[in-house]
């Protein structure tokens, strides 16, 4: 233990004995290290500098380019809409023109969730009952703008953030089956986001008309929008359930997922 403390002593007194010798230039040595040092850091960070303003840059510019290839694809999807309504105008078969302007209206549902996506300015996640609302309230200005007589849709439960993926199958499921309540129901029609303790979150959709008949299966359904949904509920790893809706009046279509469960979830 003395040997050590001894050590320390001398090597703490090392110093002072060796700058009584040094001279002046050893100093200007030591100076011009200190001098070059500071040099180098700062030719890093200007460097670094650069490097993240052109990284602004880059951002920027896949921003812009983004924001353009968007509104392309919306103008895109418009003209695609556009040429399938002239072309089921044009079609003397009735059977025919009715397929083409159903494919209009599908086409336009997807310019739609993209538009209502793009608005909450490329975030990844998004308040998916917000989300809802908007296209409902497309949906209901749609409707009346075609002179089919109004219809109200209330968006009703909790709200819940998903991400982007599974928004735009979800918005397809909720267009196709606020669709089919428009066509075949009456009254109110009820968009609902609820939890559920076993399985996650749903989303239902239902309004007041005449049920389905006894029966009913979606798995063998032809229907072309039945079976868009099927996939879409398959892609997001869901189950469709078919019931009567409040008071037994209706039908109620639910999608349950426990996708729904990887965001947090807030009563409204």
């Amino acid at each position: 233990m003395q040997y050590v403390s001894r050590s320390l002593e001398m090597a703490s007194a090392a110093p002072n004995r060796c700058s009584e010798h040094r001279t002046a230039a050893s100093y200007e040595r030591e100076l011009e290290r200190y001098r070059r040092a500071e040099l180098q850091l700062r030719e890093i960070i200007a460097l670094d500098e650069s490097l993240l303003r052109q990284k602004d840059e880059t951002i920027k510019n896949q921003a812009l380019l983004k924001s353009e290839s968007d509104h392309r694809l919306l103008n895109d999807l418009q003209m695609i809409v556009s040429l399938l309504s002239l072309q089921s105008r044009a079609t003397a078969n009735a059977k025919a023109a009715s397929q083409l302007a159903a494919a209009a209206d599908r086409v336009a549902m997807i310019g739609r969730i993209h538009r209502r996506l793009h608005s909450f300015d490329g975030a990844t996640i998004v308040a998916f009952k917000k989300f809802l609302k908007g296209l409902c309230s497309d949906f209901s200005s749609l409707v009346s703008s075609g002179q089919r007589g109004e219809r109200d849709i209330a968006v009703e439960g909790v709200e819940i953030e998903l991400p982007t993926v599974t928004c735009r199958p979800l918005g397809f499921i909720a267009n196709e089956l606020i669709t089919n309540a428009a066509k075949y129901g009456k009254g109110q029609i009820t968009v609902r986001l609820e939890q559920n303790l076993e399985k996650g979150y749903a989303l239902s959709v239902y309004t007041d008309g005449p049920a389905l008949p006894e029966g009913f299966d979606p798995a063998t359904s032809k229907g072309l929008g039945m079976k868009l949904i099927r996939s879409f509920v398959k892609q997001i790893g869901g189950e469709l359930r078919i019931d009567s809706g409040d008071n037994n009046q209706g039908t109620r279509f639910t999608v349950q997922s426990r996708e729904f469960t990887n965001r947090g979830q807030r009563a409204v």
